[in-house]
């Protein structure tokens, strides 16, 4: 301890001495004393036209002559700082961080991951590498999108699927990064992706959407709007897409209009990465580079991320295509957020800048991770009160796919935490050590034909050593001499984005040799499975079995090699890897089929089954090239249950012991059977790094949970239009004339809530706010937490308007007995609806207020009441 303390002062003494040597600073941008806008101004002056593009890339470079160091604008913290190669908290994803509805919770862990993100940062500077993708302090999240199709692949990074919800814990997260400092910014948040981006995924590249004016600002901007003017975000990511025949980074309406002059945006405006290329490759909008860097920067797009299509500006500018002073515009934007981040001031100046390594995944942000994937859990369904579980049970059978599935419960743009639980893992830690835990894999998401793995490590070996040899290359084409060779028990890694795979290797843009002697032990035949992400090729004895070193990603290949006992086999594995996260692993083993009759039969004496089962970022996600039944292209090609798991939960259903079904996913699944029949349905999303044990908390009733749907759970895919049409007629709670099997904002608890007491004003003049109380008292026998909505409900037939809309929410705990006053402020903009020109109007006439623990109209009730009065508007 006193050795760091001394190193501390060593480095607060540092910077005083820096600071005071800014009297003598060589440049006036040095000069601590002056405004930020004044030593932008000085910085950009001394700057070539050359340089200033430069800066243009995320990747900028330094400028030594300056003292400038490199920086890399790319970074990402969804729910936890991600793809860093420092261990960090890994919280739940982002869907089901809105599941918590508590704006608080998630304040707090944009807080703590700002902080972990700071800590990280401040090592870069010290080690010197600043010019790092992932380790920066400028982070393109949240994603603020709203989900209005839950076949879209990336709507687990969203906050679902109402704009209201969205903005305000949109708000929340972009408050708790950024900080409180008047100065200097903890973190810069960024708004992604403007705007009307919300899939297919295999269209986003050549997309034009078109909506109507009321379309674009009941649904796709308020979010955004909420951000930019109210919360101050820093940056804002353009969309692949384009709008209305403009690529979004070169939008008249978005870009200009609204963003820079009507809600006066003067942060940073980064592309989504590769979109610059997408004007004149895919759009066709754009001749070619040069035209295409020269219109997205005269529409405000300051970054050009991932591609050198920027660098065309030099020429622009000779060209007469674009000005001198368009381009500082943008140069002087970026510079003004790395002023505000501290990145050229004194270490004891930025408060932010003195945040210790200590921080990270420190007790306080472990704990709330805990917290949050407990508070993220939707209990659908508990018939009869099966839930919760006794711990005492003699014999509790665990099967599914997402069982023991690490990956599942991280979600995607994620971190690496130094621990994580599955659900496997939170239900032995939580049981009596009576209790018999017995596991089985059961099925896989989408078919019931297993490799049923064999431990095959002591019959490997290669120059005398027990394994694989690994030669790892930094490059992707295994070319001249490996940077690290060492020996490997196994083949089986997965590296996050950003990750170190050897002291000197990220994991991207790099490739891998395992070679052994693998000697049979028998006669017959022995199946190897590979799966890799991107490409690999497999050889035995020299000669190559499976080839997939061309556009393989997430590609998972058998071979079924005859064995001869005794006999040596030579087996070479040569792997690479460009983006992304990188995996690659060889098992062995034999495909069997599995018996769903002879698995019931086998655990006959169970006391109870718990299936963990749903989907995966494994098949959800961004841009994926998965092509399973039900999934494709990292989208959904149907909302239903994988019909293969169904068809367990009905042979665990006939065994006439309690069923518990926890459904991970991070999309809406249409599970009308499994609603019917199964007595206890749990949501447990992509928990983060405590999912497990959150879970466990809630099966055993150890945590009563409270989480709410983000998004409608619809029935089946006869509920959905095309994927491709943007109009919200008959999309989302608010739109959906249909009865949903689960609604928005639908959740159960273990006890029971009372609405009473209303009180508001009977009518009120426009223009006038109003103020809502209602006293809400825990009138079951265990204490838990209420998530309290309020709803309005439009009476007018006549206007175009949703046909209910959040308007407000509040998560509280109360003990059994015990009471609460819960209060809402509703604004004369709340009580406001978009007319057909995109304009506010408020309601005239009577509008229904509605204040309960979900929906006014949800089929499923909790166990509390619903209070809604009529409010009249008068002129």
């Amino acid at each position: 301890m006193k050795r760091k303390k001394i190193k501390y002062q060593i480095l607060i003494l540092f910077s005083f001495l820096c600071s005071a040597q800014n009297n003598i600073a060589k440049f006036p941008f040095q000069d601590t004393s002056l405004t930020f806008e004044e030593r932008v101004e000085n910085l950009v002056s001394q700057l070539t036209l050359e340089e200033k593009v430069a800066q243009m890339l995320n990747a900028a470079p330094a400028i030594p002559r300056l003292g400038i160091p490199a920086y890399d604008w790319w970074n990402e913290t969804l729910h936890g700082v991600a793809r860093t190669p420092f261990k960090t908290t890994v919280f739940p994803q982002a869907i089901a961080m809105a599941a918590t509805f508590d704006k608080n919770s998630l304040f707090k862990m944009a807080d703590y991951s700002a902080l972990e993100g700071r800590a990280i940062y401040n090592k870069a500077v010290e080690l010197k590498r600043t010019n790092e993708r992932y380790l920066g302090l400028t982070y393109w999240t949240p994603n603020i999108n709203i989900f209005r199709d839950p076949r879209w692949g990336r709507g687990q990074e969203t906050y679902g699927e109402d704009p209201y919800l969205t903005a305000v814990l949109g708000d929340a997260f972009v408050k708790g990064l950024q900080g409180d400092d008047p100065k200097y910014l903890k973190a810069a948040a960024c708004a992604k992706h403007y705007a009307v981006h919300s899939g297919p995924e295999s269209l986003r590249h050549t997309f034009d959407v078109d909506v109507t004016p009321y379309e674009l600002w009941d649904t796709y901007l308020p979010a955004f709007k909420k951000l930019v003017t109210g919360s101050k975000v820093a940056g804002v990511m353009c969309a692949y897409n384009a709008f209305r025949t403009q690529p979004c980074c070169a939008s008249d309406i978005l870009m200009n209009d609204i963003l820079r002059k009507e809600w006066q945006f003067d942060g940073y405006v980064t592309s989504d990465c590769w979109a610059i290329d997408d004007f004149f490759k895919n759009h066709k909008t754009h001749p070619d580079a040069e035209s295409a860097a020269a219109d997205a920067v005269y529409h405000g797009t300051d970054i050009d991320c991932g591609t050198d299509a920027y660098k065309s500006l030099v020429a622009a500018v000779k060209n007469g295509k674009i000005t001198v002073e368009q381009i500082n515009i943008s140069v002087k934007r970026l510079f003004m957020i790395r002023f505000k981040l501290g990145m050229f001031d004194p270490v004891s100046m930025v408060k932010y800048a003195q945040t210790p390594s200590s921080v990270l995944e420190c007790e306080e942000h472990s704990n709330h991770a805990l917290k949050m994937a407990r508070q993220s859990i939707v209990l659908l369904k508990n018939e009869k009160n099966t839930l919760p579980l006794s711990k005492k049970l003699r014999k509790i059978v665990v099967l599914g796919p997402n069982a023991d599935n690490s990956i599942s419960i991280l979600g995607n743009y994620n971190g690496t935490p130094s621990k994580l639980t599955t659900v496997l893992q939170g239900i032995k830690e939580k049981v009596s050590t009576d209790t018999e835990v017995v596991y089985e894999k059961a099925v896989n998401f989408t078919n019931d034909t297993l490799l049923v793995y064999k431990d095959l490590k002591s019959q490997y070996s290669y120059e005398g050593k027990q394994g694989f040899k690994a030669e790892y290359f930094n490059n992707k084409t295994l070319s001249g001499p490996s940077e690290t060779t060492r020996t490997e028990s196994e083949i089986n890694h997965s590296w996050q984005e950003g990750e170190m795979v050897t002291q000197k290797i990220k994991a991207n843009h790099f490739s891998a040799r395992y070679t052994t002697n693998f000697k049979a032990d028998e006669n017959g035949s022995i199946t190897f499975e590979i799966r890799a992400d991107d490409g690999y090729r497999f050889f035995i004895d020299g000669k190559p079995v499976i080839n997939a070193w061309e556009k393989n990603r997430w590609g998972e290949k058998i071979y079924k090699l005859q064995t001869k006992k005794d006999t040596v086999y030579k087996l070479v594995l040569e792997y690479w890897q460009g983006e992304g996260k990188a995996e690659v692993s060889l098992q062995t083993g034999n495909f069997i089929k599995t018996d769903f009759n002879n698995l019931i039969e086998r655990h006959k004496n169970a006391d109870a089954f718990i299936f963990a089962g749903g989907i995966s970022p494994q098949l959800e996600g961004e841009e994926m090239p998965v092509d399973a039944p039900g999934f494709k292209g990292g989208d959904r090609t149907s909302i239903l249950l994988p019909e293969i798991q169904t068809q367990l939960l009905k042979a665990l259903k006939s065994s006439g012991k309690p069923v518990v079904f926890l459904m991970m996913t991070g999309s809406a699944i249409a599970v009308p059977w499994e609603a019917e029949n199964i007595p206890a349905i749990l949501n447990i999303w992509y928990g983060g790094q405590s999912a497990g044990t959150a879970s466990a908390d809630v099966i055993f009733g150890d945590y009563n949970p409270a989480g709410r749907l983000p998004v409608t759970f619809y029935k089946s895919d006869s509920d959905l239009s095309s994927f491709i049409d943007y109009n919200m007629d008959n999309k989302t709670y608010r739109y959906f004339k249909g009865t949903p099997l689960y609604g928005f904002g639908h959740g159960l608890s273990y006890t029971e809530f009372k609405y009473s007491e209303l009180k508001i004003q009977d009518r009120i003049k426009k223009g006038q706010p109003v103020t809502i109380s209602v006293k809400v008292t825990n009138s079951g026998k265990m204490e838990g937490e209420e998530v309290s909505q309020l709803y309005l409900i439009n009476q007018d037939s006549a206007i175009k308007a949703p046909l209910k809309s959040l308007k407000g929410f509040e998560r509280f705990n109360l003990k059994p007995g015990e009471s609460t006053v819960v209060s809402f402020n509703l604004s004369p903009e709340d009580l406001s609806y978009v007319t057909e020109d995109g304009s506010l109007k408020q309601y005239e006439g009577k509008i229904q207020i509605a204040i309960g623990g979900s929906q006014p109209d949800e089929k499923k009730q909790a166990k509390n009441n619903i209070i809604t009065q009529i409010l009249k508007i008068e002129k």
